[in-house]
């Protein structure tokens, strides 16, 4: 049972934003049932039609930047968790939106990138992004038309990787929020922590690997995790 002193792990998906109106991708009025992964969001798709890869980014990138797009009590909850407890909390996302940091969230990996980032593929460097990115627009590093948003695709190596392992192997609490338990390396991490560490998961149903958790709780985000954070924090870590 983690004490003051335990190290928290959680880890974040599309179902923590859904509340505050982004998509989320597998459900069956997701993002992967309008568009085919395979179009945008695979190295191959980007190398045989940068244009359409750009162009669903750009659309995404506008759609985060609308201020009816705010962090939801969910994610204000986390936050309110990494001030307040008393030992580590490390935030870890499979999410590019940037919801985590808006509402306070400091201790966070973005392990899929971020949506808010452009990288460089001549120079590498990565930059704040929130414009378009065309096919003549130059980095601000080395001017090279050659950026790319600094996400995740399909057949890549998440980021961040060796850190997020670390974590999961010193953690006394686990938990996974919003996620469908179908998309791997983040899926696994339940298999990491089950049977050393406290392990919940918080979903609005059940997700690939809820057999795995020693407690699940269903329901909207908004709800379980104040929810979660407010037991935790008065129990003293203890769950």
């Amino acid at each position: 049972m983690p004490d003051a002193r335990g190290r928290i792990v959680i880890l974040t998906g599309a179902g923590i934003s859904r509340e505050s109106g982004l998509a989320t991708f597998r459900d069956a009025d997701g993002i992967w049932a309008q568009v085919r992964l395979e179009d945008v969001a695979t190295p191959e798709a980007f190398t045989r039609d940068p244009a359409r890869v750009q162009a669903f980014y750009n659309a995404r990138r506008r759609g985060l930047l609308d201020s009816a797009i705010q962090p939801n009590a969910a994610h204000r909850a986390l936050a309110r968790l990494e001030r307040a407890y008393p030992g580590e909390v490390l935030l870890v996302t499979q999410n590019v939106d940037d919801l985590h940091e808006r509402a306070g969230s400091r201790n966070l990996l973005h392990m899929h990138g971020a949506l808010r980032q452009a990288r460089c593929l001549r120079c590498a460097n990565v930059h704040a992004w929130d414009d378009d990115i065309g096919a003549t627009t130059p980095c601000p590093a080395c001017g090279a038309a050659a950026l790319r948003p600094n996400v995740v695709w399909f057949g890549e190596m998440p980021f961040f990787m060796a850190e997020i392992e670390a974590a999961l192997d010193a953690c006394t609490l686990f938990a996974a929020i919003g996620t469908s338990g179908q998309v791997y390396p983040a899926a696994g991490f339940i298999n990491r922590v089950a049977g050393r560490a406290r392990t919940v998961e918080l979903t609005l149903e059940p997700s690939a690997v809820s057999p795995l958790f020693d407690d699940v709780r269903h329901g909207p985000a908004s709800v379980t995790v104040p929810l979660f954070v407010e037991r935790l924090l008065a129990a003293g870590g203890e769950m």
